[in-house]
C-alpha cells in the first residue's frame, strides 16, 4: 500500500490592478463639452456660410436687377422719348444719353459715364459719389465697346474695385450717330457691407458658442456627478465595509443607474454578509464538538474495549449533530438566492392535511387541527412545510408527553396564516424578541439538544416569502407560533397592525 506525499499549497496570486495612465486622462465631461462645442461651432459656420453664399448670389441677382431696369428706360426714353429742346424726336444720340444720365438717380454704389466714340465725353454730377471714369482699366475697357453688339450685362475687374457693367448702346439719327451710356456698379462695396454683417454675425456665434460652452460644462457636471459619485462610491467599498450608497435624485436615466447602483452594492453586501456569518456560524458552532471529540480520541483507553466503543459512540452523535449543524447553515446560507423558494399555486387545505398528517411521527402527543383553510394560495409548498413541521417539532422538545398540540391555517385579509399552540414551558418575556435569531435558545435545558437554527429557518422562510413570523407565549403554559406568508406571492405590502404572532 503506498501513501501519497504530501503536496505543499500552492499559494494563489491574485493579480494586481491596472495602473493607471501616467498623467491625467481627458475626462467625460470634457469630452462631451469638446463634442458639443464642435457641433455647435460647425453648425454655426455652416449656416453661416449657406447664408453668406446665399446673400451674395442675392445681392449679384439685385444688382443685376437694377441695371437691367436702368437699361430698359434709357431704351424706353431713346425709342419713344422726346428732346426737351426742340419738342420733337431725338436727333443727337448724345442728347439721348445725357437725359437719360440726368433723370438718373444712383445708389451709393452706382456711377455712370457717357462715350462717343470710345472717348469718355459725359459724367455724372459732382453729388454722385462712386467715378467709373477714374478707373483706367475700366476705361480702356469700355472704349472698345461696339456700339452695334447691344445692351449687355458684363463683369469688369478694374483698378479700384471690381465692376458690374450695363453697357447700353444709342443710336438716334443713324449708325454714324451713336453713343453708349455706362451704368457701373461697384460689387466691392456691395460685398464688403455684406462682409461686414456676417463678421458681426461671426462674433455673436463666438459668443452663442461660448455660452453653450459654459450651460454646457455646468448641466454635464451635473448630469456626471452621479458618475463620480459611483466612481468615490465605489473606491469606498471594502471587503468589510459595503454601507456606502449613493443618493438617488430625480427619475431619469441616471437616476435609474443609480438605483441599479445601489441595489448592486445591497445585493453584495447581502452575499457578503451571508458570507461572513456562516463563516461566523461554522466556526463558533463547530468548534465545540470538534473539541469534545479530540479530547474524547485523545484520552480514549484503546486496549479498553469498553471505553473504545463508549468513544465510538461519541464521537458518532457528535458527528450526526455536526452534519445537522452543517445542514441547517447550509440552508440559512441559500436564503438570498434565487433558488430558495420558488412559488407555484397550491391547494391550502390540502397542504394543512399533509402537515396534520406528518406531524403525528414528532411525538406522543394530543395533536389537533384547530381551523382549516380553504382556496388556492401562491407559495412554495415544500418550505412552507418545513417551517410549519419545524414550529411542531419546536412544539414537541419543549412540551411533555400527552399534552396537546393544535395546528391551524387560515385565509385572512389576503394572508394565508398558518400556527402551531402547544401547552409547553412557554418562553420568557425577555426572550420573545431573540427566537428566531441564530443559536438563540430561550432554554438551556441540556435535555432538549438543539442548535438554535430551527426557529431562524422558519423566520427565514416566512421572510422570504414576503411575510412573517410571530410568537406569543405565557411562562409554564404554552406558546403561539404564527406564520403569515401573502397568498399572491410577494408583494410590497406591510402587514397591517393585526400583526402575526396573535392566538388565533
Amino acid at each position: 500500500m503506498t501513501t501519497a506525499e504530501p503536496t505543499q499549497a500552492v499559494p494563489v496570486v491574485r493579480p494586481l490592478p491596472p495602473a493607471p495612465p501616467a498623467g491625467r486622462t481627458v475626462t467625460v465631461r470634457v469630452r462631451i463639452l469638446g463634442a458639443v462645442l464642435v457641433a455647435t461651432a460647425a453648425a454655426l459656420a455652416l449656416s453661416g456660410g449657406v447664408a453668406a453664399l446665399l446673400s451674395g448670389v442675392r445681392t449679384d441677382e439685385r444688382i443685376d436687377d437694377e441695371l437691367r431696369r436702368a437699361t430698359e428706360q434709357v431704351r424706353v426714353l431713346a425709342a419713344e422719348g422726346v428732346d426737351p429742346r426742340t419738342g420733337g424726336p431725338f436727333t443727337s444720340a448724345r442728347e439721348v444719353v445725357r437725359l437719360a444720365m440726368s433723370r438718373t438717380v444712383p445708389s451709393r454704389h452706382e456711377g455712370m459715364v457717357g462715350l462717343v466714340d470710345g472717348r469718355v465725353t459725359d459724367v455724372a454730377a459732382d453729388s454722385v459719389l462712386l467715378r467709373p471714369e477714374d478707373d483706367a482699366a475700366l476705361v480702356a475697357r469700355l472704349a472698345a465697346t461696339d456700339p452695334a453688339a447691344g445692351a449687355r450685362l458684363v463683369t469688369v475687374p478694374g483698378t479700384l474695385t471690381d465692376w458690374r457693367v450695363a453697357v447700353v448702346p444709342v443710336v438716334a439719327a443713324g449708325p454714324q450717330d451713336a453713343a453708349v451710356l455706362v451704368l457701373a456698379w461697384d460689387r466691392t462695396a456691395e460685398r464688403r457691407e455684406l462682409s461686414t454683417v456676417f463678421t458681426t454675425y461671426a462674433w455673436v456665434a463666438a459668443a452663442a458658442t461660448l455660452l453653450v460652452g459654459v450651460v454646457g460644462w455646468v448641466v454635464a457636471g451635473r448630469l456626471l456627478r452621479p458618475i463620480r459619485l459611483l466612481g468615490r462610491t465605489a473606491q469606498q467599498i471594502t471587503d468589510t465595509d459595503q454601507t456606502a450608497r449613493l443618493p438617488v435624485r430625480g427619475n431619469d436615466d441616471v437616476a435609474e443607474l443609480t438605483r441599479a447602483f445601489n441595489a448592486m452594492l445591497d445585493r453584495i453586501e447581502d452575499a457578503v454578509g451571508a458570507q461572513r456569518a456562516l463563516l461566523d456560524d461554522v466556526g463558533h458552532e463547530l468548534r465545540t464538538p470538534l473539541t469534545v471529540v479530540r479530547g474524547h480520541l485523545e484520552l480514549m483507553d484503546t486496549s479498553d474495549a469498553a471505553d473504545a466503543e463508549e468513544t465510538r459512540t461519541l464521537a458518532l452523535d457528535e458527528i450526526d449533530r455536526m452534519g445537522r449543524l452543517v445542514e441547517d447553515l447550509m440552508t440559512l446560507a441559500t436564503v438570498g438566492s434565487g433558488e430558495f423558494v420558488r412559488f407555484a399555486p397550491h391547494d391550502a387545505g390540502a397542504l394543512t392535511d399533509t402537515v396534520s398528517g406528518n406531524v403525528r411521527a414528532l411525538g406522543p402527543r394530543r395533536w389537533g387541527v384547530q381551523e382549516r383553510a380553504e382556496g388556492e394560495v401562491l407559495v412554495d409548498a415544500q418550505r412552507l412545510t418545513q417551517a410549519w413541521l419545524q414550529l411542531a417539532a419546536n412544539a414537541v422538545k419543549f412540551s411533555d408527553d400527552g399534552s396537546t398540540v393544535l395546528l391551524g391555517s387560515r385565509v385572512h385579509d389576503g394572508w394565508l396564516e398558518l400556527w402551531v399552540t402547544d401547552e409547553g414551558v412557554g418562553i420568557a418575556p425577555g426572550d420573545l424578541d431573540r427566537v428566531f435569531d441564530r443559536f438563540a435558545r430561550a432554554d438551556e435545558d441540556e435535555a432538549r439538544p438543539g442548535a438554535g437554527l430551527g426557529l431562524a429557518i422558519v423566520s427565514a422562510i416566512a421572510h422570504a416569502h414576503g411575510g412573517d413570523v410571530g410568537v406569543r407565549s405565557v411562562r409554564g403554559e404554552g406558546s403561539t407560533f404564527t406564520v403569515r406568508v401573502p397568498v399572491d406571492g410577494p408583494a410590497p405590502q406591510t402587514p397591517t397592525d393585526d400583526a402575526p404572532g396573535g392566538t388565533p
